[in-house]
């Protein structure tokens, strides 16, 4: 998974993702090349949809608002985001079965 990268710390992963704004509800929809492609609904104006994508992961992997951080692509649709308080393993359970 060239998407998803766990960190030396092993208590924290790196996550590329792909965001398509204004889709009709959030989801994630599958591979776009080598990101996580996630739709969200909310337009990509005022930091609504960088708002957007950290809740859901925050909800997704059931950690802290604060423990999900844009590390690039805040004005891009290409992001990586930094996940701490989640391991490697844990994150593979999670988003298996949402790919398949």
């Amino acid at each position: 998974m060239t998407y998803l990268r766990g960190q030396a710390d092993g208590n924290s992963i790196s996550l590329v993702i792909h965001v398509q704004p204004k889709s009709s509800r959030t989801r994630i929809t599958g591979l776009h090349g080598d990101a996580l492609k996630l739709c969200i609904t909310a337009p990509p104006v005022d930091g609504k949809a960088n708002a957007t994508v950290i809740q859901f992961f925050a909800k997704l992997f059931k950690v802290p608002k604060a423990a999900v951080t844009i590390a690039s692509g805040e004005t891009s649709r290409d992001k990586r985001l930094v996940l701490v308080g989640i391991s490697l393993a844990q994150a593979e359970a999670i988003l298996q079965p949402l790919l398949n």
